[in-house]
């Protein structure tokens, strides 16, 4: 089949590359432009020149003036991924079959920008990738694939979405040849079981000492690599605190829920860096002071006098 992709980011890099290796075409890769005063080459775009494949990048893809330029490349499907902008109804139909999504979450739960982070955040132990027919609401179309997947309990969003694009570009695959072949079978969401994966922002980055030491721990594997979790060190011998970012963590086994005036308040300095938290104690193991590079927590105890009974905040 013809197909166009579009996609932005890394996530939808394996499944171009999948689908370029395929006995099926990739006409163009439609990606969004840079943005920023110093932009630079999104992935996709990046990827299809390395692959040969022409590439394109509308403002909007939506636009009457772009349907007609996707109308004329006579696609079979469109293939979504990470792309960035919600498709309307009159650039689906550009397509023969319209077009299909890759979601990196078991639909209809994580609908939106983040699905994996949130996964993580929230504590779960299994996600997956869906791909689903496109409809112009938000992931809300019909599953045509599931995969489920295990989360590591040790594993940041990052490495995780890594692993799902690399495990998606199959199911992606596997989809467009059912699709070629009219084997494919759609089923409807759950319209009742939907939640959400809102964009991320930086101030979900701070930390909140009240909640327990997992409820922490999974905050920062969810918002690594970015905007990744932060906490501010009051510092006695200064009048600014200074900010940390906290990079790794681990729980340690305590008796159970502390002292809420307790929160955020270094346990132990040496040899371990140890915080009570709502519920449990946290040991924190990669840190980064402001400007700094990131370190281990033995490196930046070394040159800092953290003691017992100091704050984080």
């Amino acid at each position: 089949m013809r197909i166009v992709i579009l996609g932005t980011g890394p996530f939808a890099v394996p499944s171009l590359r999948k689908l370029h290796a395929s006995q099926h075409e990739v006409v163009c890769a439609v990606s969004r432009p840079p943005r920023g005063r110093r932009p630079l080459p999104a992935p996709v775009p990046t990827a299809a020149e390395e692959l040969g494949i022409a590439v394109w990048l509308p403002e909007t893809v939506n636009a009457e003036a772009a349907c007609k330029r996707l109308a004329a490349l006579d696609a079979d499907l469109l293939v979504v991924c990470d792309y960035g902008e919600i498709l309307k109804s009159q650039t689906l139909a550009t397509s023969r079959l319209g077009g299909i999504n890759l979601h990196g979450s078991l639909l209809p739960k994580y609908r939106g920008a983040a699905p994996v982070q949130w996964a993580i955040l929230n504590g779960e132990q299994e996600t997956g990738n869906t791909v689903i027919q496109m409809t112009p609401g938000l992931d809300a179309g019909p599953c045509l694939g599931v995969q489920r997947i295990a989360i590591d309990p040790d594993e940041t969003a990052g490495e995780l979405e890594y692993r799902m694009a690399e495990l998606g570009a199959d199911l992606t695959l596997d989809v467009v040849d059912q699709l070629e072949t009219g084997t494919a079978a759609a089923v409807p969401q759950d319209k009742s079981m939907a939640t959400k994966a809102p964009r991320l922002t930086k101030e979900l980055g701070c930390i909140d000492w009240s909640m327990s030491a997992v409820r922490i721990k999974n905050q920062v594997r969810a918002l690594q690599p970015w905007p990744k979790a932060f906490t501010y060190w009051e510092r006695r011998a200064a009048d600014e605190p200074l900010r940390l970012i906290i990079h790794q963590v681990s729980v340690e086994p305590s008796s159970g829920t502390n002292d809420p005036s307790t929160a955020g308040v270094v346990v132990r300095a040496r040899p371990e860096f140890l915080i009570a938290t709502g519920e449990g104690l946290l040991r924190l193991e990669v840190i980064q002071p402001a400007g700094k590079r990131k370190m281990a927590a033995e490196e930046f105890l070394r040159g800092h006098p953290v003691e017992a009974g100091d704050r984080l905040d």
